[in-house]
């Protein structure tokens, strides 16, 4: 949520009494690219009847503009998923939900960036219905909106194989509980002519960001209403992207909730749409979710390209099936400037693993906590394995 600025420096030395003196030089570091700006002259005169005097005031004013490249940085992260240990954790004596504890500990780093966007696999209850519900599908109480935007989200990507868990009221509650908090969101819609997002002014930039699910494991959209929530459909999503560009966006994201569950490499499906939609030329970056587990980042026709980043809040492992990675995560983070020509340059992505920590009240860590004496040794030694687990797949991009 960083904001970069332009720093004005403005030195003014005044005469007065038809003196003028010389300004004193002005010191502008080595280090900054700067101009100055040409100086202006005023005169007046000022009479009474008694007597005329005829004063002359010469202002002199010298300003240095230092010239920040334009550029934002744009973060994302894995999967939110609220299973029901974690809505359990997160309930009340007085029946109110609070996720905060789980992502205060990793908030400096989620809100360093100007633009940082979120996974919400697990729908928002519909209000006065149970948020804990059967096996098979999930959903939050609204109050995860909350957490995430104290935790310095920005907005996030809502379309998921459990969109429509909770139906057309679920739909609406998410909407709304991300609404109320200031945070935007893409994938899901209370309505047709919500479906394709407002851009997002950052900084210099505009920002499209899209979201689509491969599908929603057998449970129908809501009749009549095929716009709450988007299906993964090359044609419509070129065609949403067309639309982003003519509207000004600089910049253009994607969230592809597609691949296979706990398999830590793409399939030749993901690397098939990955191709077929990068070939337009006009997607910057692809961040994908829904294997639970991370997988590698490459470029593909230019574009960037996250195939998955794994669990950033979960109950997972949930059983002896699903690996020790399916607790892995990380925030990837772009750096974007413009090029000669004026296009937005989409630069190598910095990743920063994480780890939820599900026997201390899931708590998301960064696995730089690995070397925190305060820590157990179990809870180190977790962050280590966690963070080479992650560097195996990433090498090239992991900060030491």
């Amino acid at each position: 949520m960083r904001r970069s600025a332009w720093l004005l420096v403005l030195g003014v030395i005044s005469a007065c009494s038809a003196a003028v003196a010389e300004p004193a030089p002005l010191s502008v570091p080595s280090s900054t690219t700067s101009f100055t700006v040409p100086s202006t002259t005023s005169t007046s005169t000022t009479s009474t009847t008694s007597s005329t005097t005829t004063s002359t005031s010469t202002t002199t004013s010298t300003s240095v503009v230092d010239l920040e490249p334009e550029s934002i940085t744009i973060a994302f992260t894995g999967e939110v998923l609220a299973h029901r240990a974690i809505n359990r954790w997160a309930l009340q004596p007085d029946g109110s939900y609070d996720y905060r504890s789980m992502l205060d500990h990793i908030a400096p780093l989620t809100s360093a960036a100007d633009l940082t966007i979120c996974h919400l696999e697990a729908p928002v209850a519909p209000p006065g219905e149970e948020v804990m519900v059967e096996p098979q599908r999930i959903s939050s109480a609204a109050a995860v909106t909350d957490a995430l935007a104290a935790a310095g989200f920005d907005r996030c990507s809502t379309a998921s194989n459990h969109s429509v868990d909770r139906g057309a009221a679920g739909v609406d509650a998410t909407v709304a509980a991300f609404e109320a908090e200031g945070v935007r969101q893409s994938g899901v819609a209370r309505s047709e002519a919500e479906r394709l997002p407002a851009l997002e002014a950052v900084g210099g930039f505009q920002v499209a960001h899209l979201a689509y699910s491969y599908g929603f494991d057998g449970t129908p959209l809501p009749a009549g209403e095929p716009w709450r929530a988007n299906v993964i459909e090359v044609g419509q999503i070129l065609a949403d992207v067309r639309a982003e560009r003519a509207a000004g966006a600089d910049v253009v994201v994607l969230s592809l909730h597609w691949g296979s569950s706990m398999a830590s490499r793409p399939t030749a499906a993901q690397r098939r749409l990955a191709a077929e939609l990068t070939e337009s030329g006009e997607i910057d970056v692809i961040v994908g979710h829904h294997a639970h587990v991370m997988q590698p980042i490459d470029q593909v026709n230019g574009a960037w390209v996250v195939w998955g980043l794994g669990n950033f809040l979960s109950d997972h492992p949930t059983s002896d099936r699903w690996p020790a990675s399916s607790q892995d995560g990380a925030i990837v983070t772009f750096t974007v400037t413009r090029g000669p020509d004026g296009r937005a340059v989409v630069s190598a992505p910095a990743v920063q693993p994480t780890w939820c920590d599900k026997d201390h009240g899931w708590v998301v860590r960064s696995t730089t906590e690995r070397d925190d004496p305060a820590l157990s040794d179990a809870v180190r030694q977790q962050l280590g394995r966690s963070y080479d687990r992650t560097v195996a797949l990433m090498r090239a991009y992991v900060a030491p």
